[in-house]
C-alpha cells in the first residue's frame, strides 16, 4: 500500500472515529499531495510517487517545526503544542529517519571521497549527500554534522 493510499485509509477512520485532529491534519496532507500531482500532471493522470508524497510530508513537517519555534518565541505555549501534536501525526507516515551517528558516518565518507578538507568545501560536500539522504535525514541536521566534519 502507497503512502497516499495509507493516508486516505486512516482518514476514513479518523472520520468514523470523529478524531477531529487526526482528520483535520490527514486532509490536510491529502490536499497537498494532491496539489502535488496536479502542479505533476503533463496531459493525463498523475500518480504522484511514493518519494515524491515523501517530500510533500517533510515539507509539511518543516513547516510545523518552524511554526513550534515561532509560537515559542512568541510565548503562544497552547498553538505550539497543537502544532506538534499534528507534527508527531504527520511523522508516522515518514518513513524512519536516519540517526545523527548514521549520518555522521555516511558524511565522513563522502568528505573522503570528495576530497573536502575545510568549511571552504562545504558545497561539494552538501550536494552530493542531499541527493544520497534525501527522505533519509533532516537537512538542517546533515548540513550541521558537515560543518562540524569540515571543521575538525
Amino acid at each position: 500500500m502507497s503512502i497516499k493510499e495509507n493516508i486516505e485509509s486512516d482518514l476514513k477512520t479518523a472520520m468514523k472515529a470523529k478524531d477531529e485532529l487526526r482528520l483535520r491534519v490527514l486532509r490536510s496532507l491529502k490536499a497537498k499531495i494532491l496539489e502535488k500531482e496536479i502542479s505533476e500532471r503533463k496531459g493525463g493522470e498523475a500518480e504522484i510517487s511514493d518519494e515524491q508524497t515523501v517530500d510533500v510530508l517533510m515539507k509539511a513537517a518543516k513547516q510545523r517545526k518552524d511554526s513550534i519555534t515561532q509560537f515559542r518565541e512568541g510565548d503562544r505555549e497552547d498553538l505550539a503544542e497543537n502544532e506538534e501534536q499534528e507534527l508527531v501525526i504527520i511523522e508516522e507516515y515518514l518513513p524512519k529517519m536516519m540517526s545523527e551517528d548514521e549520518i555522521r558516518e555516511v558524511v565522513r565518507k563522502k568528505i573522503a571521497e570528495t576530497g573536502a578538507s575545510g568549511p571552504q568545501d562545504m558545497g561539494k560536500v552538501m550536494g552530493p549527500l542531499m541527493g544520497q539522504l534525501k527522505g533519509k535525514a533532516d537537512g538542517s541536521l546533515v548540513s550541521s554534522v558537515v560543518k562540524s566534519e569540515l571543521s575538525n
